[in-house]
């Protein structure tokens, strides 16, 4: 078995962070799953930025729109955040010290 769980690029029930242990040393079919999720979620954010640059170019967007594109710019930042401990908890050397837990959080103080 892996020493350390990875974490998953999507959270598990009621939001709460998802860990797959696994002995296939990041060749298994949900490690692979998990690799092409990161990816889609990475180009997905990628793209918004893009969008988020017309938008906020628009003098006529409105409060709504823009309300809208934060919540999509927030969800793409949780999972890009979620992605960068995902990988820096896999780095050699990385494993948590005594005493530290997970520091993934999905929501905000305000939701």
């Amino acid at each position: 078995m892996s020493a350390q769980p990875r974490l998953l690029p999507w959270p598990g029930p009621a939001g709460k962070p998802c860990y797959l242990v696994s002995d296939a040393d990041g060749t298994g079919y949900l490690s692979q799953l998990a690799d092409e999720m990161e990816a889609v979620q990475l180009q997905m954010g990628a793209e918004l930025i893009g969008h988020a640059r017309l938008l906020l170019r628009d003098r006529k967007a409105d409060a709504q729109e823009l309300r809208y594109l934060s919540d999509r710019l927030i969800e793409a930042l949780q999972d890009a955040l979620r992605i960068a401990e995902s990988r820096g908890g896999r780095l050699p050397g990385s494993g948590e010290r005594e005493g530290d837990g997970p520091t993934q959080t999905s929501k905000g103080p305000n939701e």
